[in-house]
């Protein structure tokens, strides 16, 4: 399985009152990683929704908090695709600094219809995610 692994720095803004990352920001850092894991795969998802009406919605998180992140610390999001379906990708996404785990999470992403339907990714796009199953 191919990993994607995104560097980011914990800011002022990502902590709370106790100089922790607040819980909800590790959700917007985990984003991140699907967002540029799927850009390096090459898929656009400004064009796949004006091309194809489709656009990827979260459907189910499952988050363990481990360790706290601080201020200043230099983590990385690590992504892999788990599992793929015709209309679903089930993701594993750790948020680790120098090597260990402080957050991971099991994410299950549907593919969307304009009407919020559930839709079969495009055959262009399963062949992009195929090489990272492996």
């Amino acid at each position: 399985m191919m990993i994607h692994r995104l560097p980011l720095r914990v800011y002022y803004e990502d902590t709370d009152l106790a100089g922790i990352v607040y819980y909800a920001n590790y959700l917007k850092f985990i984003e991140r990683g699907r967002s540029e894991w799927i850009r390096g795969l090459g898929v656009d998802q400004a064009a796949l929704k004006r091309d194809h009406g489709l656009v990827f919605a979260v459907r189910r998180i499952e988050a363990d908090y481990l360790r706290p992140a601080r201020y200043d610390d230099q983590l990385v999001v690590e992504t892999v695709l788990q599992a793929e379906t015709g209309a679903r990708l089930v993701m594993g996404q750790t948020v680790t600094r120098d090597g260990e785990v402080l957050f991971s999470a099991v994410v299950t992403i549907v593919c969307l219809s304009e009407t919020g339907g559930a839709a079969r990714l495009p055959a262009d796009i399963r062949r992009l995610l195929a090489p990272s199953l492996h």
